[in-house]
């Protein structure tokens, strides 16, 4: 999981990838331990792009996407959301939806 710019993530959309977009805070405690969790996620399934956004310096998004709260995960597929999650339980659970959502 690498840290994106918002030039990054806009360039990442238009180029109609899939992936992750994962949307955090540097000061919510729950993001940190969403964070570790994806670090994890992102170990055992290294083909799954999965883009860091703080969401402090990519205020766009937060419209674009409608988050409504942090920590988010959006699935892309295709340069388009599919998919937003908010609550993200725990590794299994992350990696099952995954795999649900973008298989």
């Amino acid at each position: 999981m690498k840290e994106w710019t918002s030039a990054e993530a806009s360039a990442f959309l238009q180029g109609a990838q899939t992936g992750l977009l994962y949307f955090y805070t540097p000061l919510c405690g729950t993001c940190q331990v969403a964070s570790r969790m994806l670090e994890v996620v992102a170990a055992m399934n290294p083909q799954v792009e999965i883009g860091k956004l703080n969401l402090n310096y990519a205020p766009e998004f937060a419209e674009t996407f409608a988050i409504e709260s942090v920590p988010c995960l959006i699935f892309i597929e295709e340069g388009r959301a599919v998919e937003s999650i908010y609550a993200f339980r725990s590794v299994p659970y992350l990696l099952e939806k995954i795999n649900t959502v973008l298989r």
